[in-house]
């Protein structure tokens, strides 16, 4: 009996650490629907509305599974507020000597502290794009 309690001590201090280590609170991911697939290297930025301004926060570029999972700046609160991510389409769909009509996608979205992670899903193609609220 006494490995299963050693096992299940691990298992919580393994929980513990992942809940004190903490999740980023931001993750983005795009799809084509041109051909069904991620879209890897896709540039991202960040941004917080400060009144007028936009502050940019981050910046990445989606994995090869069309991802970013953590774009929020590490260490860093999760403040309600107006942000804007924006996603370079024009550029990526140039790389890929592609026609598109929208050269970004600009997301901007209301943090309102009731979830504590946001995810925004990206479906683009040539010519349009949809998005909604994920998590």
């Amino acid at each position: 009996m006494k490995p299963l309690k050693k096992i299940f001590a691990v298992l919580a201090l393994a929980g513990i650490s992942q809940l004190a280590a903490g999740a980023n609170p931001l993750s983005v991911h795009v799809l084509n629907l041109q051909d069904g697939l991620p879209s890897p290297q896709v540039k991202v930025t960040l941004e917080r509305q400060d009144g007028p301004q936009w502050t940019q926060l981050a910046s990445g570029e989606t994995d090869g599974n069309g991802r970013i999972p953590a774009l929020f700046p590490e260490n860093a609160p999760f403040a309600k507020g107006v942000y804007r991510v924006t996603f370079k389409t024009g550029e990526w769909y140039a790389a890929r000597h592609t026609e598109s009509f929208f050269q970004e996608v600009p997301v901007i979205f209301k943090a309102d502290g009731v979830a504590p992670h946001t995810h925004i899903p990206l479906l683009i193609s040539p010519f349009g794009f949809s998005t909604y609220r994920g998590n």
